[in-house]
């Protein structure tokens, strides 16, 4: 007898193969048959009429607090991911001599905009290596497995001290020490090194973070690094990233082609369409074909939907800077949703300057911002605007725009579209998902926790791309899950999962597709602290499984944790390798 038997789902393994009509037996948390099984489960679950995948794979996110006092990673493991990657963009929590972990702190607080106060409360300290980091985060069982990325900006500081917070130049013994502790990190388990190049990624007291501007010696040693000990990622935010710099792009993508095709060690990075340059996109992923094309492992890293700020009252909004509510903002919404009602208040806001203008990138043009909506409309047509609604009902845009706050007393989100929209539709994100040499993340779950809520990613790919979409072509369900899954557990090295295979670890997904929502984000207040955060909430996931054990049932967490650390080199199949 088997200990579980998914019966008559429609598998879809993820290799890319069609779908087709399977069962699935798993036994010691590994996959033990596919096709008709015969012999019963102990416990058995009919998938007729639904999707049968392996667990998603989430590389890109920043719970390196969270996974300390959270053992469920929500909001990410709510949406089929069975295994993720944090450490990511540089920051993190390891290495960290005593003296400077409040420092950390404000550094993941003003690059990642995690509260600082959730962080404080939150992080359960013992560690100050990065190896002695895997044996906290690997000590409690969890409801999915934790890859780690060792973050140079900790590395750089830890080594360097003031000199490497304020981005001196490293010397030939600092480069040493730095490579020796990635080369113990990835000896330890961890899954690759990240680092973040962006000017616009800033600690609270506005530096940028170690390692922004580091030169290629230092950026070359962290790749060696991985080579000499065979394995492992190199993960970044590029410069440029968001149109910031437009030479930047170019110079970025020609030093890491080297360093991939020198080391063999793949590199992985941040790729969007930005408003700047909203073609340049194009030319540059060509460009990482080529190198794809000649065995250069150069790996764009795209989004499945526009990544944005989601503006409303309870978070970030158009009229934060304007005096009448400033003087209002820390009131409880429901008092402050009164005082907004007030003739008088809204005749005051709405005649008031910012005073502090908003960074060009983020500008808060209203021909750009949108109603999100429930279910959440993710590809609004321009016609949706709030600029185009004003004009057909004959308003001003922004005072539409104050009504449309107030609707659901305050709880209303609006959608502004920063990257991957330029032109109104999602086209080139179909353009990117297709190409081989893509990997799909940046998701960030666990950051930017009042502005942005993108670990919804897996679901919003079955529910939009396969399903959905009106406003364009759709994609395969094949193609889709192959992204999430297989195409992510290889660039990691996580050989024993991402496919629906005997002998593979019993990472599953069963989905009623037909009947998959997502919910629209909402704020809570659950994290340390009573601090707020946007999660986003999704039904039908008949179940998410994890090593063979059902970890979420109908949506619900069934309060089983078989996942834990997973290290690189030692992946078990059927166990959390710790």
């Amino acid at each position: 007898m088997h200990e579980l038997v998914i019966r008559g789902g429609t598998v879809v393994d993820g290799t890319g193969a069609a779908p087709r009509v399977a069962d699935v037996a798993v036994s010691g948390g590994t996959i033990v048959e596919v096709g008709t099984v015969d012999s019963e489960g102990a416990r058995e679950i009919d998938a007729t009429g639904q999707v049968v995948t392996p667990g998603f794979v989430d590389i890109h996110t920043h719970y390196d607090g969270q996974v300390t006092w959270d053992d469920t990673l929500s909001p990410t493991s709510w949406h089929g991911v069975t295994t993720l990657v944090l450490g990511n963009c540089g920051v993190g929590f390891a290495p960290v001599a005593p003296d400077k972990r409040e420092w950390l702190v404000q550094l993941m607080e003003g690059v990642e905009d995690i509260p600082g106060t959730a962080l404080h409360e939150g992080i359960r300290w013992g560690w100050e290596t990065f190896p002695e980091y895997l044996d906290a985060i690997g000590s409690e069982p969890k409801a999915l497995d934790v890859a780690a990325l060792a973050p140079h900006s900790a590395i750089r500081a830890y080594v360097m001290g003031e000199r490497g917070a304020r981005n001196e130049p490293a010397s030939a013994d600092d480069l040493r020490e730095m490579a020796a502790i990635v080369r113990d990190a990835i000896d330890a388990g961890a899954v690759g090194v990240s680092t973040s190049r962006t000017i616009l990624h800033k600690a609270l007291d506005g530096e940028p973070v170690p390692g922004t501007f580091a030169a290629d010696d230092e950026l070359f040693m962290l790749g060696r690094a991985l080579a000499d000990v065979g394995r492992g990622v190199f993960e970044l935010a590029p410069a440029g990233i968001q149109g910031e710099d437009l030479d930047a792009p170019d110079v970025e993508v020609a030093w890491m082609r080297r360093l991939a095709a020198e080391t063999g060690r793949p590199i992985t990075y941040g790729f969007l369409q930005h408003d700047v340059a909203p073609r340049d996109w194009e030319r540059l992923l060509e460009v990482a074909s080529q190198a794809h094309a000649d065995g250069v492992p150069l790996r764009p890293q795209i989004t499945g939907r526009p990544i944005g700020m989601l503006l409303g009252l309870q978070g970030f909004n158009p009229f934060v800077t304007r005096p009448t509510y400033l003087a209002l903002k820390d009131l409880p919404l429901e008092e402050r949703v009164a005082e907004l009602r007030k003739p008088e208040v809204r005749k005051a806001i709405l005649s008031e300057d910012d005073l502090v203008p908003l960074p060009s990138y983020i500008g808060m043009g209203l021909d750009r911002i949108f109603e999100l909506g429930e279910p959440p409309e993710y590809e609004p047509a321009p016609e949706a605007s709030i600029a185009a609604e004003a004009g057909r009902l004959g308003r001003e845009p922004y005072d539409l725009l104050y009504d449309m706050l107030l609707r659901r007393e305050g709880h209303e989100l609006l959608m502004r579209p920063l990257v991957g929209y330029s032109d109104l539709i999602m086209d080139p994100i179909r353009e990117m998902l297709l190409h081989p040499a893509t990997v799909l993340g940046v998701g960030d779950g666990g950051a930017h926790v009042k502005v942005i809520c993108d670990a919804s990613t897996p679901t919003y790919m079955l529910t939009h791309w396969v399903r959905d979409r009106s406003r364009g072509p759709k994609l395969p369900i094949e193609t889709v899950v192959q992204k999430m899954t297989k195409n992510n557990a290889d660039l990691y090295g996580l050989s024993d999962r991402g496919v629906v295979a005997p002998g593979l670890r019993a990472d599953l997904n069963v989905i009623d597709l037909d009947h998959l929502t997502l919910r629209a984000p909402e704020f809570r207040h659950d994290l340390p602290g009573g601090a707020a955060r946007l999660v986003q909430e999704a039904s039908g996931y008949t179940a998410t499984i994890v090593a063979g054990t059902v970890t979420r049932s109908n949506d619900t967490d069934t309060g089983a944790r078989p996942g834990g650390l997973v290290r690189s080199g030692s992946t078990i199949s059927g166990k959390a390798a710790r």
